[in-house]
């Protein structure tokens, strides 16, 4: 079955968007906001929210200041600097149901594959159950974090015990008085560790590599009236806003406060960790920024527990009751957790999208995601990525970052309503230049001298913006029509 949109009046667009997290909600209540009310948001699961729903693991929270990690047009009195899954989730559950966007989400819809149709000039998606939806503009808003990631270790399937990823957290499953395996010590695995940590009868950490961690320095905010609790947060979302902006090519090109970075993780390991080898093992040897830095300040001293241990050692094999490593020592647990993140480099891997001449875009992605400025490939007209490569930041919040694409949407839009262009469809020149230039600079960072999850199987690093977020507001201010093909 077929579903065309309602009518439209005065040419307006119909727009659909794919997945209802952060960014897709966000383009969704920014186009109510512009008066742009012909859309539909599609989101697979039976909830909205992106990652603050699928990952509920005990001490899931933002690792930056709630302030900044919130729309710049909905501020919020967060109970705490690094608010909790929880309120999180509550907070863009209270800003669809603000906006209206109930009448315009289809939940438990899963979109299987999405075509362009040339004939008409439009998009044709497919949904898992097989109906097909028509659309003009098309913006999938899957974003980078929504593929959990396993390791592929032999005999994982054969083990006898329980077995989870993080995002995939099994809150039927007690952990208390049991032995468990946490594999990974990436940024939720240092939320993660701790909290298991006064659970289970024994923990065993695999560690691949040490991270870098600096404090947590957490604090409750007191309860505001309505209207000073917008202006201190509007004061709190600038400040950190210039802190991460001034911190950018420090944690990117190995200035000054990397040095400091790395003097205040290590200043913090010798405090909180006792036993001088332990300590040894958790001593970062990569650049400081080269993977996310993580925040805490309770991870470091769970290590000293008579219960919990450390293993560097390479991982051999998943047996039918533990994990072994290279020397041959099995781990004998009840439980192993996957902490090891996500597929983040695989964008859009879910779904078949193909554009003009019947290209396909993992086709074209083969030797890595490719996109101007992370939003327009060419080949697919009118077709829009939130939070796609070269978007994603080292230090400070994305959120700036989609809120900078959506308002280039936005612009895009308006080009489409008024006659500039029935289809916006970037030049295959402008796509290379831009992917070249991010492949110079990204080639001179920090993040291209480890093993991290910011680089994709070509080991271009596919999904970090090399600059400050300004540059990116400055250069998605407008749709620039010369970098589109004429006549469309």
């Amino acid at each position: 079955m077929i579903r065309r949109p309602p009518r439209r009046r005065n040419d307006v667009p119909h727009v659909l968007i794919v997945g209802a997290g952060l960014s897709g909600l966000g383009l969704g209540m920014a186009l109510k906001r512009s008066g742009h009310h012909h859309f539909t948001i599609l989101e697979k699961a039976d909830d909205i929210g992106g990652v603050w729903r699928d990952n509920t693991y005990p001490g899931a929270a933002c690792d930056i200041p709630a302030h900044l990690y919130s729309y710049s047009f909905e501020p919020h009195n967060w109970t705490q600097r690094y608010a909790g899954q929880r309120e999180i989730l509550d907070y863009l559950r209270g800003c669809a149901d603000k906006h209206g966007l109930d009448e315009h989400l289809r939940l438990g819809t899963e979109v299987r594959r999405a075509d362009f149709d040339e004939g008409a000039g439009r998009w044709r998606v497919r949904t898992g159950t097989g109906e097909i939806l028509e659309a003009d503009v098309l913006v999938p808003a899957c974003g980078q974090l929504n593929q959990p990631f396993y390791p592929d270790i032999p005999g994982a399937d054969r083990f006898t015990g329980k077995s989870f990823h993080s995002a995939r957290w099994d809150h039927s499953y007690d952990l208390r008085g049991r032995r468990v395996a946490v594999i990974g010590t990436g940024a939720s695995a240092i939320q993660i560790v701790p909290q298991v940590a006064a659970q289970a009868a024994h923990l065993t950490v695999f560690q691949r590599s040490a991270p870098y961690i600096v404090p947590r320095w957490d604090r409750a905010y007191r309860r505001r009236s309505a209207g000073v609790g917008r202006l201190a947060g509007k004061a709190a979302r600038l400040g950190w806003w210039l802190f991460n902006e001034s911190a950018v090519p420090g944690l990117t090109r190995r200035w000054p406060i990397s040095r400091l970075t790395s003097y205040g993780c290590a200043a913090q390991l010798e405090r909180q960790v006792h036993d001088p080898s332990v300590r040894e093992r958790l001593t970062p040897q990569d650049e400081v920024g080269c993977k996310r830095i993580g925040i805490s300040s309770d991870y470091y001293p769970t290590f000293n527990r008579p219960h919990v241990e450390l293993v560097t050692d390479t991982i051999s094999e998943i047996t039918e009751h533990g994990v072994r490593t290279g020397r041959g020592a099995e781990h004998r647990v009840d439980a192993i957790i996957y902490a090891t993140g996500f597929c983040a480099t695989n964008f859009l891997a879910s779904l078949r999208i193909t554009g003009r001449g019947r290209r396909v875009l993992s086709d074209t992605w083969r030797d890595g995601a490719r996109a101007h400025l992370g939003m327009t490939v060419p080949g697919f007209p009118n077709m829009f990525l939130l939070y796609g490569p070269h978007t994603n930041v080292g230090a400070g919040s994305v959120v700036y970052m989609v809120e900078s694409q959506i308002r280039y949407i936005i612009d895009a839009l308006r080009l489409i309503r008024r006659g500039r262009r029935r289809h916006l469809e970037v030049r295959p020149e402008t796509e290379a230049s831009f992917t070249a230039e991010m492949r110079r600079r990204l080639s001179g960072t920090v993040w291209a001298t480890c093993r991290n999850w910011y680089r994709g199987t070509n080991e271009h690093v596919t999904t970090n913006w090399p600059g400050q977020t300004t540059e990116y507001r400055r250069r998605t201010r407008r749709v620039n029509l010369a970098h589109y093909q004429p006549g469309g």
